[in-house]
């Protein structure tokens, strides 16, 4: 257990330092700081899952899985996930060069990660066309976390790891097909 954690806190110092080397970027610090910001509440989510949505009836009833999916992936992850564990978030010392709503919860796992990711999941399938840019907003999501000190790499990777999970268990509990089979019965 020791040397798990001793490989875990290496593994962060690591990330951590070459983050550090973009950190006073003025470019860098724009996109991350941003990106962290918009995914606040999965805010970015829930939009990218309503512009799907206005397509037709099909990406209508896979916009409606997503934000289903999304309010229970919050409840579980940040009452009760996130309870399990009291992981401090790292320190940051000085001033952000932009403003950061801090959240109050643990540290691990990643809601900003876990979110991402199962939107992400969600949201590609039957639009994989577009899921190189679902993941890679995920992806620059998860990133932005550990940028601005406000989680720990291994937080975001656990937070990732989980999202994929709950992502395609949301697949299997509610497939697209069984959404279209319901249009008998009218609209959503």
């Amino acid at each position: 257990m020791v040397r798990a954690k001793r490989l875990i806190d290496e593994f962060d110092n690591t990330v951590d330092r070459a983050l550090g080397r973009l950190r006073g970027n003025p470019f860098a610090d724009r996109v991350f700081y941003s990106a962290s910001s918009l995914a606040d509440h999965s805010l970015l989510w829930f939009v990218l899952g309503a512009a799907r949505g206005v397509r037709d009836k099909h990406s209508l009833r896979a916009a409606a899985r997503v934000g289903i999916a999304l309010g229970i992936e919050s409840g579980l992850v940040n009452v009760g996930i996130k309870s399990l564990f009291r992981r401090t978030r790292p320190l940051h010392e000085g001033d952000r060069p932009f403003h950061l709503r801090r959240p109050l919860t643990s540290s691990f796992p990643s809601g900003h990660a876990t979110s991402g990711f199962m939107a992400a999941t969600l949201l590609s399938d039957g639009d994989e066309d577009l899921a190189p840019l679902y993941f890679g907003l995920a992806a620059i999501v998860a990133i932005s976390r550990v940028y601005v000190k406000i989680h720990h790499a291994s937080d975001v990777v656990a937070g990732a790891a989980l999202g994929l999970a709950m992502g395609q268990a949301s697949k299997r509990i509610a497939p697209l097909e069984v959404f279209e089979s319901t249009e008998a019965l009218g609209p959503l």
